[in-house]
């Protein structure tokens, strides 16, 4: 049932998109510098897009910088999280040795009363 609604969710979404895409067809001039700037370097950077797409692109690029910068953030925490992952390990490890060796009886009469307990 959920799926059905993702589905449906996402249709509306793409229709929604597909309708601001129609409606925003007209060329623009997008321009990489103003154009005093670019007559004085005596580069122009220019490009006719339609409107959408520069809109749809400027999502885009806002989410991928939202995204590295959040990725950036956490790092410390990606940091940590791995010396914790690390330690907890050996201590498993340090725990295991441990209760192999306090679980070998001193004595053989335990060891044969241990072997009937667990039987």
């Amino acid at each position: 049932m959920l799926r059905y609604l993702r589905y449906l969710i996402l249709a509306a979404v793409g229709l929604a998109l597909l309708i601001v895409a129609l409606a925003n067809r007209t060329p623009v001039l997008l321009k990489a510098m103003p154009d005093d700037f670019a007559a004085f370097l005596g580069v122009t950077w220019q490009m006719e897009l339609p409107v959408f797409v520069v809109l749809f692109g400027g999502i885009v690029i806002g989410v991928l910088v939202g995204f590295l910068w959040e990725w950036a953030r956490e790092h410390k925490h990606r940091v940590t999280a791995s010396v914790k992952t690390r330690e907890v390990s050996k201590l498993e490890r340090e725990l295991a040795t441990m209760r192999d060796a306090t679980s070998l009886p001193q004595d053989d009469v335990l060891a044969i009363l241990d072997r009937s307990k667990a039987k």
